[in-house]
């Protein structure tokens, strides 16, 4: 029977642990080696300079993750499933394309830094230890459904905690911090909007977009008893309020992460003169002052961590971009051969990035650079995105009201004001 056409026979009540559900993976995804990377650089280039864009991406983040959620419950199915019938073909398959290949090059960045890491502790050649950790990759995706090991994995991102740690044990001039999260200064150079642009682009990224809808797509299969929102108003308010706490605190944990980030490396590294990371050696250091002789290895760990629970969820979400244009079955529940399209993107996107891995470019700038590319990217997607969830059409009865709408345009159009002034930057150049 299709989720569509299921009815809800009585509404669990909810305790706060099952209030937590994609948003919450989604925001412990949001923190991949790229986010960790480009949260570093940022602290130690501009010291507490920018932490007024951790702030401010806060809402923003939280706006648009509640409509890829609110989009997937309204109508049972995904962000591109929808735009197959609500835009153009040729809008869709941009998107898509846009998604794999931003996903494509995040995974080739996350695997590179993985390497990078492990070499750190162990010796040996990173590019060898990225290949066997796509490998690896490869086979979980494919063999192990992503519920049964994602917990784990989730629990190796708590090594993220020793940022806060750090934070209590470093002096941090707060009064010059405050005033660098509440005042902005804006400073007209590329160098400075780039890292804006890697910043907001890493926070509000199109993937997570795509893998929150998906898992609440796959959460209303799995229940049983669940079918869109748009075809049976009987429970809106709870799961509309499910679906606001979820990613709340989802999106908080993401944030606070990158605040303890930032705030850690411009309080360590940017204080001792050391504005730009090359080296995973260089953003290890960062955690010194807390981790003393464990210091790689604990660095080494949470990038080990983030990047194995990240690289499924970026291979996922842009096979289930690819599947739901295609309208193949798509599931990382499903066995392979219940789902060859969707696996062969899963595991080809991975296999790629691995493969792009081996470049000899820099992992920590192939990290800052591709949170660049998904700043751009997140542009169309999330302009997609607004039309879906304000479209009685598409959504009935759950389209956005005019707080989400405001919110989700808002975080567009700074998106969009950010992008088109790194442009402007390079044009002048």
């Amino acid at each position: 029977m299709s989720i569509h056409t299921r009815a809800r026979t009585r509404v669990p009540k909810r305790t706060i642990l099952r209030l937590l559900g994609p948003g919450l993976v989604a925001g412990a995804a949001d923190d991949d080696p790229s986010g960790v990377a480009t949260y570093s650089q940022a602290g130690a280039q501009f010291g507490f300079g920018l932490l007024w864009t951790v702030v401010l991406t806060y809402p923003f983040m939280v706006a648009i993750q509640v409509v890829s959620a609110r989009i997937a419950r309204a109508t049972g199915e995904g962000i591109v499933a929808n735009m197959r019938t609500a835009f153009p073909r040729w809008a869709m398959v941009w998107i898509v394309v846009l998604v794999l290949a931003a996903n494509t090059i995040n995974i080739a960045a996350d695997l590179a830094a993985m390497g990078a890491a492990t070499s750190l502790v162990v010796g040996g050649h990173p590019a060898l230890y990225a290949v066997l950790l796509g490998a690896f990759c490869v086979v979980l995706e494919v063999l192990v459904p992503y519920r049964r090991y994602a917990p784990i994995l989730k629990g190796l991102t708590i090594v993220l905690f020793f940022y806060v740690g750090t934070v209590l044990t470093v002096h941090i001039p707060w009064e010059q911090a405050a005033l660098g999260a509440l005042l902005p200064q804006l400073t007209w150079n590329a160098d400075y909007i780039v890292t804006v642009v890697a910043v907001f682009g890493t926070t509000i990224s199109p993937y997570v977009f795509f893998w929150q809808a998906a898992e609440e797509v796959e959460d209303m299969k799995l229940d049983g008893h669940v079918r869109a929102l748009r075809d049976y108003h009987g429970h809106i308010k709870p799961v509309l309020k499910r679906i606001g706490v979820d990613t709340a605190l989802g999106m908080g944990f993401s944030i606070s992460i990158a605040a303890c980030i930032m705030l850690t490396t411009a309080a360590t590294l940017h204080q001792q003169g050391i504005t730009n990371i090359e080296t995973s050696a260089q953003a290890a250091e960062a955690l010194r002052p807390l981790a003393g002789p464990l210091t790689f290895f604990l660095f080494a760990l949470g990038i080990l961590g983030t990047g194995l629970l990240a690289v499924p969820v970026l291979a996922g979400s842009a096979a289930y971009a690819v599947a739901e244009a295609f309208d193949w079955r798509s599931s990382l529940e499903l066995k392979p051969l219940e789902a060859r399209g969707f696996y062969s993107i899963v595991a080809g996107s991975t296999i790629i990035g691995a493969l792009i891995g081996l470049s000899p470019l820099d992992p920590i700038k192939m990290l800052f650079w591709t949170a660049v590319i998904n700043g751009v990217v997140a542009v169309p997607v999330m302009a997609v995105m607004m039309r879906l969830v304000s479209s009685r059409k598409v959504m009935g009865p759950v389209a956005a009201g005019p707080v989400l709408r405001i919110g989700g345009w808002a975080a567009t159009g700074v998106m969009a004001l950010v992008v088109v002034a790194m442009l402007a930057t390079w044009a002048m150049a």
